[in-house]
């Protein structure tokens, strides 16, 4: 029995496979002369296609000529109709249609790449050529503000799911020749166009290569948004740190170009890609270079605070509770053994259970439309807040420690960095469960190890602080005025160190 259905499912697939190998094998042939020939062969390609549009246009006697294709919905149907037919109508060639550009192929494999890329294709009987019109025009969202990435005092705008409108987004800010635009196309299938921006005279050329061979190297049916592009070509896929930065930010992007950084951008992606990537970046804000020297750089210091309180605080708290007591006020600790006199729960117990509940409403909020996620907020602010401490559940103290953990990872600008740091989080609880304070230091040993020997693009991941910068510490920790950056930062492995004059504008006068 088994055998017999082995047998029909090869004779399935074969005959697949047969019918495959035709169309293929017609896609890399060249037009005919014929019209009723490419019409049959266009009919075989995008078999089971309802979508496929054909106009076809009669001459003066009344019979068919030519034909024009495309995609409805791709396509910009005022543009086909006034444009393109009107004009064909009026007796013009179709080289001289008024359309933003034409061109001519012969090539059925790029007849159909452009029919599916939202473009016309002109067939005319007698000719051995086609003739491919730019009308895509497919449904498209206006320029709002990014929601992920919120700026005081920026500019309020975010990219889009269409690439040429996030390229030209980007070039209002850089407005110069040396902005370069190199295309590529990944996936088998979906063909998703690529873009990388980036000075000529500033960027790695290196580093370019790099990016270039391995974002050739990938082979997948289609790429669908800039993460799945950032897993295939960075460094270290199994570590937990964000190698590349993403935002939704055109003046972000702008700014890394002009750092000397590369700017992937991912056609139907909102999120542009920019490398190479180094930790400390991930903890600077647009909004940094928006705000005075003074107030920025205690910003940035509040910054790295509560990222060490958003890594680090359940673990002491355990280890401090389970261990090493003897360490906390006495007054102190005696509070703390009443309110947890009445929980039946180890401490790693309890803070394992405060921080998923967290975790779980945090991806609840976001998930869930805006209206029900403040209720969502509402509602696990009274559970935990106030009804796990009165069932004996957690403890107060155990509410005081979730919470300030929960705001610190809020002061986060970078959600993937954000998330990295809230991952981290569970390995060093347990680490302080086990081995007290002991336990806290050997994560973080292990933790550094890891941070110094990862690379971006063949650039440290570490840098400023490893391999030491001095001269990049002016835009890390704190930020010194931008009249005294007069340097790009080195981590970008620039071959063009000199970004400013170093006088200010008053001091001429």
């Amino acid at each position: 029995m088994f055998g017999i259905f082995h047998f029909l499912r090869k004779i399935r697939n074969s005959k697949y496979r047969d019918s495959n190998k035709s169309v293929a094998s017609r896609v890399n042939n060249s037009l005919s002369k014929k019209l009723s020939d490419n019409l049959q062969y266009l009919n075989q390609l995008f078999d089971m296609a309802p979508d496929l549009v054909i106009r076809h246009i009669h001459s003066d006697q009344g019979a068919v000529y030519a034909a024009l294709v495309y995609l409805d919905g791709m396509t910009d149907k005022n543009s086909i109709e006034n444009n393109i037919l009107r004009d064909l109508a009026r007796g013009k060639a179709p080289n001289e249609v008024s359309v933003g550009s034409i061109k001519q192929t012969s090539e059925w494999k790029q007849i159909e790449y452009d029919i599916l890329d939202g473009q016309s294709v002109l067939f005319v009987d007698g000719q051995p050529k086609a003739t491919v019109y730019c009308t895509q025009g497919w449904p498209q969202r206006a320029v709002e503000e990014s929601t992920v990435e919120t700026s005081i005092r920026g500019a309020h705008e975010g990219f889009v799911e269409t690439r040429s409108q996030n390229i030209a987004m980007i070039r209002r800010y850089i407005p110069n020749r040396e902005l370069k635009i190199k295309e590529l196309i990944v996936g088998l299938r979906g063909k998703t166009k690529v873009s990388i921006l980036y000075l000529g005279d500033v960027a790695n050329p290196d580093i370019l290569k790099e990016l270039e061979t391995r974002i050739n190297k990938i082979d997948i049916d289609a790429i669908m948004n800039t993460g799945e592009l950032a897993e295939f070509i960075e460094d270290n896929p199994y570590s937990p740190f964000p190698q590349l930065i993403l935002t939704e930010r055109p003046d972000t992007a702008a700014s890394h170009i002009l750092q000397g950084r590369y700017i992937v951008v991912v056609d139907k992606s909102p999120t542009v890609m920019a490398a190479p990537a180094h930790f400390f970046t991930f903890l600077t804000s647009v909004d940094d270079h928006n705000s005075r020297w003074m107030i920025a750089s205690f910003t940035r210091i509040l910054r790295f605070i509560a990222a060490f309180i958003s890594l680090f605080l359940p673990a002491v708290y355990i280890a401090l509770i389970s261990f090493d007591y003897e360490v906390i006020p006495v007054q102190l600790i005696l509070s703390i053994a009443e309110t947890r006199s009445r929980v039946p729960f180890p401490p790693i117990l309890e803070a394992m259970l405060m921080e998923i509940t967290i975790e779980m409403m945090r991806e609840a909020g976001i998930r869930l439309p805006a209206p029900i996620g403040q209720t969502i907020g509402i509602v696990g602010g009274i559970v935990i807040g106030q009804a796990a401490v009165q069932a004996g559940i957690v403890s107060n103290i155990m509410v005081v420690v979730v919470a300030t953990t929960a705001i610190a990872s809020f002061l986060m600008p970078n959600y993937d960095m954000g998330a990295a740091i809230r991952l981290l989080r569970f390995p060093m609880m347990l680490l302080a469960s086990m081995f007290g304070i002991v336990g806290i230091v050997i994560g973080a040993i292990a933790l550094v190890a890891h941070l110094v020997a990862l690379e971006s693009f063949g650039t440290p991941y570490g840098s400023p602080l490893a391999p030491w910068r001095f001269a990049d510490m002016k835009d890390m920790f704190i930020r010194v005025p931008i009249w005294a950056m007069i340097k790009r930062p080195k981590s970008t492995d620039n071959i063009q160190a000199i970004r400013q004059n170093k006088h200010r504008g008053d001091e001429d006068s």
